[in-house]
């Protein structure tokens, strides 16, 4: 059995981002990947019903895990507090990298969601601070591997880790 990974939706090519556009990651292993069906594909935000394009949402008073425990607040540029859909989209993530037997994620770094390395820091002025997204951080508190788009080389490494690790495993039980 091959490892799952999750991936934002965004990086292959679909116009789910807040501004309605993509962001596309082009590489040849993401292509057999997905080929091998290897790949789920999801955006948080639209799972839980947010519209594409949207306003923009930052992470005010803290990163994910803050957010997830009601210390900080996901608020869009007009402030509107919209932490409950994202902590929502947190959810449906994590659900569906579990229903889907993922042990690994592949998301957008810098969303007040999927940021696994670096958000924004909530004061719509462009600034990156270091932190993560309420999804990347729910899913890495239930064992789930986060990597960022920039990851790839390292998420690769990782995969043929793992799949080496479960061959191994095949080749034992046949013995």
């Amino acid at each position: 059995m091959k490892t799952k990974i999750l991936i934002s939706a965004c990086l292959m090519g679909f116009k789910v981002r807040y501004n309605g556009q993509d962001k596309p990651l082009i590489n040849s292993v993401l292509a057999r990947w997905q080929q091998e069906q290897r790949l789920i594909v999801h955006c948080p935000e639209l799972a839980a019903d947010l519209t594409t394009p949207r306003l923009p949402a930052e992470l005010v008073g803290g990163s994910g895990p803050a957010a997830l425990n009601g210390d900080a607040k996901i608020q869009e540029s007009d402030g509107s507090d919209v932490s409950q859909a994202y902590l929502l989209a947190a959810f449906l993530a994590l659900k569906t990298a579990q229903d889907s037997g993922c042990r690994l994620a592949l998301m957008t770094d810098g969303s007040p969601t999927c940021g696994s390395t670096k958000i924004y820091d909530g004061t719509f002025q462009g600034v990156t601070q270091p932190g993560m997204g309420v999804a990347a951080a729910l899913l890495r508190q239930n064992g789930i591997e986060v990597y960022a788009e920039g990851e790839l080389p390292a998420l690769i490494a990782r995969i043929e880790a793992l799949d080496g690790e479960l061959t191994h495993e095949e080749d034992s039980y046949r013995e």
